[in-house]
């Protein structure tokens, strides 16, 4: 048995893959006891040629191919999964890279810690691969920590949606029979939340032990709150969002959920607000399919991070689905003259508003305690 499996969803990777796979050969923990997972999901540039190359060098590499594109990962790693002969599980993205100790340190907490997963800090590199400064979580203010379900500060800001950060024990993944969504986006923040909820032997280490890489070729800025989205997307970003927060209901656990979904509801809504891949008649649809979301902010108790967010929200709910339109432009025009930065800024809740949000609380339990 390898003590660690990564699985890579691979789809055109071929500028970055290597990097990926190199950084897997030179850990400090035995490359040999680290079994890689690469699942092709109909790439059409040189990625195959790539796999096939290490898994034909290297015995502990598999090289596994989808035989047609399912849009986003959920697939490729659910496959990739079921050839995992590791004892923990670690996912990496095809364009990402690992610092030289990152599988040794997760191995290590995960065995000393006798947890079901482990979460760590990590870092983001420019497309060249040149680290950043300074990591995610603050090192000083976020030290090693277990994880609780009810604690809505530290465990909330900690615990990202990425499976990536993260290393698994496969025997809890499969006793809870824990998947990750398919042909839908948001399929890690499904996967990672449930075996969050269904575990009480969650750690962090502040460490940093993933690079991410933010792409930015021909300015297409990858990985950014402030890419186009098409009426496909939205379509399956619905339907990922719904069960998620069915899942968390099954789980009783709709107070940490608020906590995510104010972050949702504010990053959904700059989503909206920023492509242009939308006519009005396709914005009018979404926002019909997607109203029930923004009822949440209500019945949740989550007030919206900014005043324009809830003028947009009171519209969709009232179902002046043209007026809340016109609001999205005047903000998207605003917004297309800001820096990058500032954008992605806006687009995520601050502070005061998680602490507005918990002053409501005692409310929401007291409301629904019953129910």
């Amino acid at each position: 048995m390898y003590k660690i499996t990564i699985i890579i969803p691979i789809y055109n990777a071929e500028k970055y893959l290597r990097d990926l796979l190199e950084s897997i050969i030179h850990q400090t923990m035995n490359f040999k006891e680290i079994q890689v997972v690469m699942v092709d999901d109909f790439s059409k540039d040189k990625s195959r040629d790539i796999m096939d190359e290490y898994a034909e060098k290297y015995e502990n590499f598999i090289s596994i191919k989808l035989p047609k594109n399912n849009k986003v990962a959920g697939t490729a790693r659910n496959e990739g999964m079921k050839v995992a002969e590791g004892k923990y599980l670690m996912f990496a993205d095809s364009d990402d890279f690992y610092p030289e100790n990152a599988c040794e340190i997760m191995f290590n907490a995960i065995e000393e810690k006798e947890a079901d997963f482990i979460t760590a800090n990590y870092i983001n590199a420019d497309f060249d691969g040149s680290v950043w400064d300074k990591p995610i979580f603050n090192q000083e203010k976020y030290q090693d920590f277990k994880l609780s379900i009810t604690d809505y500060n530290k465990s909330f800001f900690i615990l990202n949606s990425s499976a990536c950060n993260k290393i698994f024990r496969k025997s809890f993944v499969e006793e809870k029979q824990i998947k990750f969504l398919e042909e839908v986006p948001a399929e890690d923040a499904y996967f990672t939340t449930s075996c969050f909820m269904k575990s009480d032997k969650v750690y962090y280490v502040n460490k940093i032990m993933y690079c991410y890489r933010q792409r930015n070729e021909g300015n297409k800025k990858r990985k950014s709150v402030s890419f186009n989205c098409s009426r496909d997307y939205f379509a399956r970003i619905n339907k990922a969002y719904k069960l998620i927060y069915q899942n968390f209901k099954d789980n009783g656990h709709i107070g940490f959920y608020r906590y995510t979904y104010a972050k949702n509801m504010s990053y959904m809504l700059y989503k909206f607000i920023d492509t242009t891949m939308l006519k009005d008649s396709q914005r009018v649809e979404v926002l019909k399919e997607m109203r029930w979301f923004y009822q949440l902010s209500v019945s949740l108790k989550v007030p919206a991070a900014q005043k324009n967010q809830r003028m947009i929200i009171d519209k969709i709910l009232e179902e002046d689905y043209k007026e809340a339109i016109n609001y999205c432009k005047i903000i998207a025009d605003m917004r297309a003259h800001l820096p990058k930065e500032i954008k992605e800024e806006m687009s995520r809740p601050d502070s005061t508003m998680y602490q507005e949000l918990a002053q409501y609380d005692d409310e929401y339990r007291e409301e629904n305690q019953n129910v």
